[in-house]
């Protein structure tokens, strides 16, 4: 009986996994085929706006730390990258390497900061700090003030790539995004990334245990600046500029929006989360309507009703467990 049993889940697990490479590489072919189906300056946004919120999701949804601070990363490798690129003349690989490194670098500092106290007072201590940054971009020369840093040359990747072409540019930037997500999943299924899910589950306990929680928050932290950091840099070399909505809290707030939407502790969610933000204001910008008044009534209607988040609720659904996806949040 014990035998005919596992062999039945283990027939539902290969079922399973081969559903989900189904989707998978659904997915890979949809990505390769859209620019010839939609605008790719649009798609572009949409792959550098999910890194982002994936990246921000690596901090809330697998560490528990609520982070009102994330635009730093994502408009300070931004500003980093379009400014090394115009004034040094630098390739736009070098100039997005240093604008990651800068975002870790400022990942760093907040983090060391921020990860002494918890909860509220966590998310508050890096709004603080994020509007710290946000007024030294304001005052700072280096920035052009108000203007930002304009004309950014999108230049030749590797010296032979011409990305002024949009459809190398998508290429290119959808690799970014793909290593972008390898790397999450790699850190989130790693021991690494095990020991932070207990973080998030019982602090105390994984103190208890021995291990030192500070320095895992930290990690985790600066691992989440440094990709939400790649995410921002790609997009200062895709729209050619850098400016202060880069840097403002309202994109923190906007970054949270699409990882509540999408779902918290899901790998996929935050991806949904920040297509239906993008596709929204993109689609309602023309309208007479205002677009933050619709966004706004949607996150009302999925906290209502998709508690767990639109993916997040696929998840624990009846249907989500049967092709093999488990929500563990």
């Amino acid at each position: 009986m014990a035998d005919i049993t596992e062999t039945i889940q283990t027939e539902k697990s290969r079922t399973a996994l081969s559903v989900q490479a189904g989707f998978l590489l659904a997915g890979l072919l949809l990505l390769l085929l859209a620019p010839f189906f939609f605008y790719p300056i649009f798609l572009m946004k949409l792959l550098c706006f999910a890194l982002f919120a994936c990246a921000f999701n690596l901090l809330l949804g697998y560490t528990g730390l609520l982070s009102f601070g994330h635009a730093t990363f994502f408009g300070g490798a931004a500003y980093f990258t379009a400014y090394t690129v115009k004034e040094w003349g630098l390739p736009p690989e070098l100039g997005i390497l240093i604008g990651v490194a800068g975002a870790a670098f400022l990942g760093l500092v907040m983090g060391f900061f921020a990860i002494r106290r918890q909860g509220i007072y966590f998310a508050m201590i890096t709004l603080a700090l994020s509007q710290m940054f946000f007024f030294f971009c304001l005052q700072a020369e280096f920035t052009e003030g108000e203007d930002g840093i304009q004309s950014v040359p999108r230049g030749h990747l590797f010296g032979f790539i011409d990305l002024n072409s949009s459809t190398n540019m998508y290429y290119f930037v959808l690799a970014v995004f793909l290593v972008g997500i390898l790397v999450i999943w790699r850190f989130i299924n790693s021991p690494f990334g095990m020991i932070l899910k207990s973080i998030r589950e019982n602090e105390q306990r994984a103190i208890s245990l021995g291990y030192s929680v500070a320095r895992y928050k930290l990690g985790a932290f600066v691992m989440s600046a440094a990709l939400a950091g790649l995410a921002g840099a790609v997009k200062s070399i895709v729209f050619q500029f850098a400016t202060l909505t880069d840097v403002a809290w309202q994109m923190s707030g906007e970054v949270i929006l699409m990882t509540l939407l999408g779902g918290i502790g899901t790998l996929i969610g935050p991806l949904f989360g920040a297509g239906l933000v993008v596709v929204l204001e993109n689609y309602l910008a023309t309208s007479e309507f205002p677009v933050t008044i619709i966004t706004g009534i949607v996150f009302m209607v999925c906290v209502l009703i998709f508690r767990r988040g639109i993916i997040g609720e696929f998840y624990a659904s009846r249907l989500g467990r049967k092709l093999g996806f488990v929500y563990r949040r």
